[in-house]
């Protein structure tokens, strides 16, 4: 009896011990995005039901392999940079914000933005754009802006190749009601609540040629018979105002990629970078206004592969700049 009661009683304390930590392991197990593993099983009545997460998040400054990142609300966001996807390692797990990840659907991680927030995210390269729910914090590398579920990247079109040159764009209408459909705040209590956006259910995307430069076409929905090797599913959104139309936007095939690694409002730093950086490319200087202090940005390019992109934002960091980031010329 006594052997019992002291059985009970250790199981009790560790209990006590351990469920502090589940939070922060759960957090864990979003921040590395690179890591293995395989997740049990969920019902398909469990991912359905998640997809917006448990509820809305911003969260705290928070540091992965000793970069710090800055969630806030920033309804003007738009960059542009290099797209990546995960998957099949994070199938069935909770997400940053207690959605359960489904790479068949199409949902988005990002690094500051809040969760859940709606983007649009537009393949520079092929010219398809797709509306997208972020309910996750990712991806962890410093050349990466969003990592799109398997399925948000076979609609954009890179899953095979695994990143894109992408831009990425805050809806500021739909973001707002879905932050305030997951607070509770700002609805009208006599008002039918509209349902959660969601990110996209089903109407047939082909490939089609690009439109000239400076062009924006609205297309009508394929049929549902079409049998072209590029054709995708994508399901209808039923974000309030949203069109079922496809939006093909003109794109060059290789956009010309830079790493900027500054701008700098002093001539003698400007030239300490290019000699600094002229090994790793063609070095371009270029001055800008901001207010009434002149800027003058270093970058180096053009580059039309992610892998040189990679490889040159590496190097400029080692040599000093460890804000250098990619910036896109169209």
């Amino acid at each position: 009896m006594s052997f019992n009661r002291f059985t009970r009683t250790s199981l009790l304390v560790l209990m006590t011990l351990l469920l502090p930590a589940c939070a922060e392991l759960q957090f864990l197990s979003q921040a590395a995005k690179e890591a293995g593993g395989t997740a049990e099983p969920v019902s398909q009545d469990s991912l359905d039901a998640a997809e917006n997460g448990q509820h809305y998040k911003v969260g705290k400054p928070y540091q992965i392999k000793d970069v710090w990142y800055y969630p806030h609300v920033d309804y003007d966001y738009v960059e542009e940079g290099v797209a990546s996807w995960y998957g099949p390692n994070f199938h069935g797990k909770p997400t940053a914000n207690g959605a359960v990840f489904d790479q068949n659907k199409v949902s988005a991680a990002h690094k500051t933005l809040p969760l859940p927030s709606i983007v649009r995210v537009t393949n520079l390269e092929n010219g398809r754009a797709l509306v997208v729910k972020v309910n996750d914090r990712g991806p962890y590398s410093k050349n990466r802006i969003i990592d799109m579920s398997r399925r948000g990247a076979q609609l954009l079109g890179f899953e095979n190749k695994g990143t894109a040159f992408v831009r990425v764009e805050v809806m500021e209408n739909e973001s707002r009601q879905l932050a305030a459909i997951m607070q509770g705040q700002g609805l009208d209590p006599n008002e039918p609540v509209a349902p959660p956006p969601k990110a996209a259910p089903s109407v047939s995307v082909d490939g089609q040629d690009l439109l000239a430069p400076g062009s924006v076409e609205e297309l009508p929905p394929p049929t549902e018979t079409a049998s072209s090797t590029e054709s995708a599913t994508v399901e209808r959104s039923t974000i309030p105002d949203s069109e079922e139309v496809i939006r093909v936007v003109a794109a060059p095939t290789t956009p010309n990629a830079f790493v900027q690694a500054g701008a700098f409002s002093q001539y003698v730093n400007v030239r300490r970078a290019q000699l600094l950086l002229s090994d790793l490319g063609e070095v371009q200087i270029e001055q800008i206004m901001s207010s009434s202090t002149p800027l003058f940005r270093v970058r180096i390019g053009p580059f039309t592969s992610v892998t040189d992109i990679d490889r040159v934002l590496e190097q400029v960091v080692e040599a000093g700049y460890p804000d250098a980031h990619v910036v896109i010329d169209e």
